[in-house]
């Protein structure tokens, strides 16, 4: 901008608020706080869209065409159909793209009703709750490819609360979730061959890293992953601590146990064990046995940093998503999950 246009713009703006102030009313004027949210209504609803139009019309070099009315966060503008088409804005839609990333974000915070009632606050811009569902339902998302090939992923579980029918109580029911480390998060309800056919489309490394805790629902998904490479399975030493801290008695003999473990010892540790009748006793041997061969050398792996030793990139993205899909009274009908999952793992992933 050159010190003329500078000149001129100041001018400009001088005469425009003198126009504003003079038909601003006495009680907009007490404070601050109503000076600004004055300004800002008067932004919308008068200078922001005569701005935007002229913007628009210069862009496009047109104003042919039926038009509609779009919300934005510079206020109601009214494209026509040549306009949308060059400026690429979606057929269908009422809202401007960056009004609608303002949106999502909301919503992948917060309920609806509060979304709706924090856009306006910090927009002044209206929009229902009602259109902020429907705004989450009819998106169409990308799922994100990494650039780099994927050298871990770890695999976790969630629960949500679904809502019963008429005169039923809810129920909760598990959704799945993934990290691929360094890279993006994704999530998915009752859907789990969409989970590991999202996992196999990525770049996948030769031999890839992959962890999980013990349940057998998440080494049946990671059973699938890489089919055309090598995978190296880690059963997550800290809940492998966590289980063997169920064993009661000697805290000296759990230390060992601890210790043979971190160097992945299964036998030595198994026969420390082995004079012992209790059930918690009997229950952590079966559950080393039958993960010994994702029960590795933790000592090595962790010591030459070749690979992570746990998975809590998943367990921090569970509990992320969690907060919610577990907002306060939160009850979700099952068709609507996955297209929260998927809004809030775009929010995680830096997307929206």
């Amino acid at each position: 901008m050159t010190p003329d246009e500078q000149a001129r713009l100041q001018a400009h703006t001088a005469e425009i608020a003198k126009i504003l102030y003079r038909n601003t009313p006495p009680e907009a004027l007490d404070s601050l706080e109503t000076i600004e949210g004055h300004l800002r209504k008067q932004w919308i609803e008068i200078v922001g869209p005569e701005v935007a139009f002229f913007f628009i019309k210069e862009t496009t070099g047109t104003d042919k065409g039926r038009p509609r009315t779009v919300k934005s966060c510079v206020g109601e503008l009214k494209i026509t159909e040549k306009q949308a088409e060059k400026l690429n804005l979606k057929k269908s839609t009422r809202l401007a793209p960056f009004f609608e990333k303002c949106c999502l974000r909301q919503v992948a915070l917060l309920s609806y009703e509060k979304a709706s009632q924090e856009i306006e606050v910090q927009t002044g811009v209206k929009i229902g709750h009602t259109s902020l569902h429907r705004l989450v339902e009819n998106q169409d998302w990308v799922e994100p490819v990494a650039f780099a090939p994927i050298k871990e992923t770890s695999v976790d579980g969630g629960k949500v609360r679904i809502r019963g029918a008429k005169g039923e109580g809810s129920h909760w029911l598990d959704y799945k979730a993934v990290s691929l480390h360094g890279s993006f998060y994704a999530a998915y309800f009752l859907e789990n061959e969409v989970l590991i056919d999202y996992v196999n489309r990525q770049p996948l490394d030769s031999l890839v890293t992959c962890l999980g805790d013990g349940h057998d629902g998440i080494w049946n998904l990671i059973g699938k992953f890489n089919p055309d490479g090598n995978r190296r399975e880690i059963l997550d030493w800290y809940h492998l601590v966590e289980n063997l801290y169920k064993v009661a008695g000697s805290r000296k003999r759990l230390s060992q146990a601890k210790e043979l473990l971190w160097q992945g010892r299964i036998d030595e540790t198994i026969k420390l064990f082995e004079l012992c009748n209790s059930r918690q006793t009997t229950n952590f041997c079966k559950y080393v046995t039958k993960h010994r061969n994702r029960i590795v050398n933790y000592q090595l792996l962790s010591s030459q940093n070749i690979c992570s030793i746990g998975s809590g990139a998943v367990e921090s993205l569970v509990k992320q998503i969690d907060r919610r899909l577990k907002i306060s009274g939160a009850q979700w009908c099952s068709e609507n999950i996955n297209q929260m999952l998927k809004l809030r793992c775009a929010y995680l992933n830096e997307l929206i």
